[in-house]
């Protein structure tokens, strides 16, 4: 009998390895061998893509900056980002406004 994993998205049982990955012949899906640690949360951006230490990132929508008049606008580039846990789970500094912390959902990444 194999010990091989079903494919999470279909279930089928015919799976296959290939390195380092498994791969599915019904429906083409591969996954890492190795599990994710669950306790990781990886941050993703409006588009789906993960988020790094480090990156830069374009603002997409106009933001308030609260107790302030001052708005970041869209297009604004923001360059190395720092991931922390929380609501707001961006921290950067924008150019003319200083220390901010950004949604991850309201930035893309470039």
């Amino acid at each position: 009998m194999s010990a091989l994993p079903n494919c999470p998205l279909c279930e089928s049982e015919y799976t296959y390895e290939d390195g380092a990955q498994y791969i599915c012949p019904e429906c083409a899906h591969e996954w890492s061998q190795v599990a994710e640690d669950s306790d990781e949360k990886i941050i993703r951006d409006a588009n789906g893509n993960e988020l790094q230490d480090g990156d830069t990132v374009s603002v997409i929508k106009d933001l308030k900056v609260k107790g302030s008049s001052l708005v970041v606008k869209v297009g604004t580039k923001v360059k190395n980002i720092r991931l922390v846990d929380g609501d707001h789970d961006i921290d950067c500094k924008i150019t003319g406004i200083g220390a901010m912390k950004l949604k991850s959902e309201f930035v893309k990444k470039v």
